[in-house]
């Protein structure tokens, strides 16, 4: 029997939602049950594969090439189960099938109305591809009292009625802020947010609270006389120094325990934590640290990094060290010698991005890394950044460029309009729609024999997930590798390079794909934990 949890959020956004639904599937892990994670997202974009990443944050994808929150990476990284197309709607996505279906004269000549056709489809996409799991958790984007959200809440409240208490279960999270004027808690954004969700008919069974400091006994009383719920199960979520150490904290306050009382299941005897505490043990006791430059586009916003960032720490876990990152804005080096911010660091990696803006800097970034002997990591247009450099400044084609940046004599980077993927041919043209049109998702890899990359990965081919729109042109790749750039890794058939690295520099390889999506705090990937290590052996020759 699967059952059904709920998410939603109140107050104000950027509670951490995602964290705690991914914590909560951790828990239910350990406890032995299967789990899934599904986001529910209100805006009306199809997905959010054309917003800007100040807006969005990181886009996060999945293996069959869905453009995702980037909570879904959250939910991989905490429980290991690999995200899938069915895991992440949008409200533009429910309403285009629901449009759809009436021009195809679906609904038989009635009125089409949000609901029960609108609310309908939600609740369809919710119990959509359920196998064995003994747990769906359902987040809810935005926060209650967002008129976006309606619709969704009022599928779950219907769900909630459908499937009765004991095959589904509200949990909220909300915030109790500290005054420092007046020296105390504020319970009361708290209760207005669960008045607002009591009032849309969904009353909440568990309450996390998102608070700075020890929730005192009689303001935990407070919120459950107030809010209607027991006190129990009023947890606090409080904050702590490393992510990884949230599922831990969440069960010492009874979280999972308060879940398994509401479903009649077993709760006495202890999930087993210990690789969450081994993590939390090698993030705060290090044996040394590196400093890692992420020379990017988007450094304004962390976010638009997150897996980037939680994957060096994975490389760091795997090599007993902490990872400091400096983030760095590629255009300052358009302005400033790149020596002024790059002599002092470990390691360099130029991470994805679209668009001309910053992209000589990140071309200055790698030619540092190249001619000062630093471990460099290029991913995605990073990779192409540095292929663009080993083309002016190595191969003699001074004018070598990509066609994303205007037309170009010599386009080392260019628009793939053609591709194989399984057994259909793929194809876009420069014209066309924007969404959903990139090369997205996992992508073979053949690795070459006797490359740094085969040794890193210990097999002759990979599967790793792509995103990007333009390739590395082939029709190069002789004067490239001339020059002293080895084509590492290839598409099956030979037509995409994937890999480039430097057989003769300490660590230099560039990668088409995005293998920070497959990185997990258990499992770090392969390549995080070499470039590392590169960085560790350069830190002791500085």
């Amino acid at each position: 029997m699967t059952r059904f949890i709920f998410i939603t959020g109140g107050v104000v956004s950027s509670l951490g939602k995602g964290l705690c639904s991914a914590a909560l599937g951790a828990l239910l892990q350990a406890r032995g049950y299967k789990v899934r994670l599904r986001k529910l997202d209100p805006y009306l974009n199809v997905d959010p594969g054309t917003m800007s990443p100040y807006q969005h944050g990181e886009v996060y994808v999945t293996d069959d090439g869905a453009e995702t929150d980037l909570d879904l990476g959250h939910y991989e990284r905490f429980t290991g189960v690999a995200s899938k197309q069915g895991d992440n709607v949008t409200s533009g996505r429910i309403y285009s099938t629901v449009i759809t279906k009436e021009r195809r004269g679906d609904y038989l000549g009635g009125t089409v109305q949000v609901i029960p056709h609108v609310t309908d489809q939600i609740k369809e996409f919710v119990e959509a591809g359920i196998t064995d799991e003994d747990f769906i958790l359902c987040e809810i984007g935005g926060t209650v009292g967002d008129i976006e959200s309606l619709p969704f809440l009022e599928a779950i409240r219907q769900l909630g009625n459908e499937l009765g208490p004991e095959r589904s279960m509200f949990m909220h999270l909300t915030l109790i802020p500290y005054i420092s004027a007046a020296g105390e808690l504020k319970t009361k954004p708290t209760q207005h947010s669960v008045k607002e969700l009591l009032g849309l008919g969904i009353r909440p069974d568990v309450l996390m609270v998102r608070i700075d400091r020890e929730l005192p006994p009689s303001e935990r009383r407070k919120i459950a006389l107030f809010c209607n719920v027991r006190e129990e199960a009023v947890i606090p979520a409080m904050d702590v120094d490393s992510i990884y150490q949230v599922p831990i904290a969440y069960h010492a306050e009874g979280l999972d325990a308060q879940v398994c009382k509401h479903f009649k299941l077993s709760y006495e005897k202890e999930p087993d934590l210990s690789r969450w505490k081994d993590i939390v043990h090698r993030v705060r006791e290090p044996e040394g640290e590196v400093t890692i430059a992420v020379v990017g586009k988007y450094v304004q916003l962390k976010d638009a990094y997150k897996s980037l960032s939680e994957s060096l720490m994975h490389g760091g876990i795997a090599n007993n060290v902490r990872v400091k990152l400096d983030w760095i804005d590629s255009e300052v080096f358009e302005r400033e010698d790149a020596v002024t911010h790059l002599e002092h660091v470990d390691g360099i990696l130029v991470p994805g991005g679209f668009g001309e803006r910053g992209s000589q800097g990140k071309i200055e970034a790698a030619r540092f890394a190249r001619e000062k002997n630093v471990p460099y990591f290029g991913i995605c247009f990073g990779m192409q950044m540095a292929v663009i450099e080993a083309a002016r400044n190595i191969a003699g084609i001074q004018k070598a460029s990509s066609t994303e940046f205007g037309n170009t004599p010599d386009p080392v980077v260019g628009l793939m309009t053609e591709w194989v993927k399984g057994n259909e041919v793929q194809r876009r043209t420069e014209a066309g729609d924007k969404g959903g049109t990139m090369r997205l998702g996992a992508y073979a890899c053949a690795l070459a024999a006797g490359s740094r990359v085969r040794d890193i990965y210990g097999t002759p081919s990979i599967m790793e997930r792509h995103r990007h729109r333009f390739e590395v042109n082939i029709n190069y790749k002789q004067a490239l590798e001339k020059a002293g750039m080895k084509f590492s890794g290839m598409s099956p058939d030979g037509v995409l390079p994937e890999i480039v690295e430097y057989p003769d520099h300490p660590w230099f390889i560039g990668v088409q794909f995005h293998p920070e999506l497959k990185s997990k705090p258990f499992e770090p990937h392969p390549l995080f934990t070499s470039f590392i290590e590169a960085a560790i052996k350069q830190s002791r020759l500085v």
